[in-house]
């Protein structure tokens, strides 16, 4: 009988690998991309199996170079034994595509692009190429499950590890949820160790780890010994746009120097000569805007945000350069995000450092425990919540220094509570020296903050929230 999905952590891959009856071994006994004994010959009999497969790489340590990618095509649950491997490629391609499986798990295997990559040279494909692509099946129930144990991706122009449960695929979009629809599917990751570096620079929006989840099904991810860093857009982004919850459960994941494809200091040329104005009953329409450079190296990198008035016009507007976030959490619909973040260090990144958002009905859980978020270019951590829920937060031994933005901010906008806990914890020299927590209650609920043996040395700022300082 084969094992419930959730037996199928990396913990238990053993079994996969020692209980013949319950799975196919395949061999792959060169490093040629195609051919006898290749791995996209076992990737093609696993597909066409209707057991689960185990694929072994018989030699260590060697590289497969693949001009246009490998390919997984079936419903099958995949277990590929990569031995030291580096699936590699001197194009713009996708290294490893999996399409439908209901289980995928990768242990010990290097995805390597040909890196470069940046603003001024983006990459060639029609889709930028990612380092793994798991596309959930339309019609996938249960529990869809991404095991990676000793994997690193690095030096490809778009998404580094991309889990789509999204019709819409690569214009599912993000932020609030984006568009399309997806399968009733849950999608599980289990992570460890698992290293992301010098991805998503050929192209705008893409992240070292994406998750996009359209249907009513949550995403849950678990993680030990992470790194994304030199990301060009997110270092990790959940995006789960419908019913559903986001939970979460590292422990030492460290996200650094991640979000600068739209490098301000490139796109500041580009900008209009006035990127922000105010009009007073001028007729003026969005059209007749200053608009940037034609020759910007990439549109997308701008934001327009306008006020208008009764009449269509526009009262004021600002243009921004949109860089990205550390951990960037988006939960649309009714559900919660329930995170759980222990040792971990958030340095460096061009936007936030963790920022999560909560748009629904459902509330924003979440345990900051070890944590240091020193030096990001905006907030260390930023928790929003937009609809009817609350906003917990307990923060143990945390540190927030340098940061841009302010150190820890909450807000609460709708009806429900905003309840903070500070313990052991200590900011100092963020906003300019002026601000390093910010709680404030918006809506009908209550707010209170607790400051328990911390030290705030640039302040605590509330609004509808009781402050009490032990």
């Amino acid at each position: 009988m084969t094992p419930p999905l959730n037996l199928l952590s990396s913990a238990a891959l053993a079994l996969c690998l020692t209980a013949p009856a319950l799975a196919e071994t395949l061999m792959v006994t060169n490093f040629y991309p195609t051919g006898p004994g290749s791995l996209q010959e076992a990737l093609d009999a696993a597909a066409a199996s209707d057991a689960r497969t185990v694929i072994y790489i018989t030699q260590a340590d060697g590289t497969i170079t693949t001009e246009v990618g490998l390919r997984y095509e079936g419903r099958s649950p995949l277990v590929i034994m990569g031995n030291g491997v580096t699936i590699a490629s001197d194009n713009d391609v996708t290294l490893l595509s999996a399409i439908g499986p209901q289980v995928l798990a990768i242990i010990a295997t290097r995805f390597t692009g040909p890196g470069g990559f940046s603003l001024a040279n983006q990459g060639t494909g029609e889709t930028p190429g990612k380092g793994v692509f798991l596309d959930v099946a339309e019609d996938a129930e249960g529990v869809v499950s991404l095991v990676l144990t000793n994997v690193a991706v690095s030096g490809v122009a778009g998404h580094g590890i991309h889990v789509s449960d999204c019709t819409l695929a690569d214009d599912c979009g993000s932020g609030d949820g984006g568009a399309g629809e997806g399968s009733a599917a849950s999608i599980q990751l289990e992570l460890n160790r698992v290293h992301i570096s010098d991805v998503g620079q050929g192209s705008f929006d893409a992240d070292g780890l994406r998750v996009d989840e359209r249907g009513p099904g949550s995403i849950d991810l678990t993680g030990v010994n992470l790194v994304a860093t030199g990301v060009g857009a997110d270092g990790f982004e959940l995006d789960e746009g419908q019913a559903g919850d986001v939970i979460v459960d590292l422990i030492r994941a460290n996200f650094i120097e991640n979000g600068s494809y739209c490098d301000p200091a490139v796109l500041a040329l580009f900008l209009p000569a006035l990127p922000e104005g105010e009009f007073e009953d001028s007729g003026v329409i969005i059209a007749d805007l200053p608009q940037p450079a034609e020759d910007t190296p990439d549109m997308d990198c701008f934001e327009l945000e306008v006020e208008t008035i009764e009449d269509g016009s526009v009262e004021e507007y600002e243009y921004s350069i949109d860089v990205d976030d550390g951990f960037d959490i988006d939960e649309a619909g009714p559900g919660s995000i329930i995170a759980t973040l222990s040792i971990g260090q958030m340095l460096g990144n061009f936007d936030e450092g963790y920022d999560f958002d909560e748009h629904g009905p459902g509330d924003i859980d979440v345990v900051f425990t070890g944590i240091i978020g020193n030096g990001n270019i905006d907030d260390a951590i930023k928790l929003s919540e937009e609809g009817p829920g609350s906003v917990y937060v307990t923060a143990t031994a945390v540190e927030a220094s340098s940061n841009g933005g302010v150190g820890i901010v909450a807000e609460e906008d709708d009806a429900g509570d905003l309840m903070m806990t500070l313990i052991s914890s200590a900011t100092a020299g963020n906003d300019g020296g002026d601000l390093g927590v910010e709680a404030v209650q918006d809506g009908h609920g209550e707010g209170n903050v607790y400051v328990v043996d911390s030290e705030m040395a640039d302040g605590i700022e509330t609004d509808g929230v009781t402050l009490d300082v032990d």
